[in-house]
């Protein structure tokens, strides 16, 4: 599993051998701070849009500048990475640490660029750059009510556990 977390250049090498061996490249980045099953229903359906699922994790200081919460995120970078490493659907974890995934998206070079339905396509990061090496962007529904703010709201509540 923890073979799974690379550093950018061996993603970018595994990514150029997948895409040599005829397999689809797909991309997904976020924070994945407290995986819950709204990720876990997106990663596999990124997953499903081709062969390789690669996973771009922000570093803790990326997050800290992302304008969320000041004591996010909750689980550390190496946490998060593993956590995702171990879901069968996830090929690649690489963390970076920029304020954006642009680098990673231009040097991964996907088929496949995919967010969740917050973003609109026009607003993913490296959208035109996947546009213009001929892929394709997608943004993959929400699963309604399940977001990391929302399960922290709900530890704050006392409500765990109750609908």
């Amino acid at each position: 599993m923890k073979e799974k977390i690379v550093s950018l250049a061996e993603a970018v090498a595994a990514a150029a051998m997948a895409r040599a061996a005829g397999k689809k490249v797909v991309f997904t980045n976020g924070c994945f701070d407290i995986l819950h099953v709204g990720h876990t229903r997106y990663l596999s359906q990124a997953k499903a849009l081709g062969d390789m699922l690669v996973v771009g994790v922000n570093s803790d200081s990326s997050v800290r500048g992302l304008e969320k919460a000041p004591e996010r995120p909750l689980v550390t970078e190496d946490e998060r990475a593993e956590i995702l490493a171990s879901l069968a659907v996830v090929d690649v974890v690489c963390i970076f640490d920029e304020p954006t995934p642009a680098k990673l998206v231009e040097k991964i070079n996907p088929q496949i660029l995919v967010k969740g339905g917050d973003w609109p396509t026009d607003k993913i990061v490296g959208a035109e750059y996947v546009l213009a090496h001929g892929g394709q962007v997608l943004s993959i529904p929400l699963v309604e009510g399940h977001s990391t703010t929302n399960l922290v709201d709900k530890i704050r509540r006392g409500a765990c556990g109750r609908s």
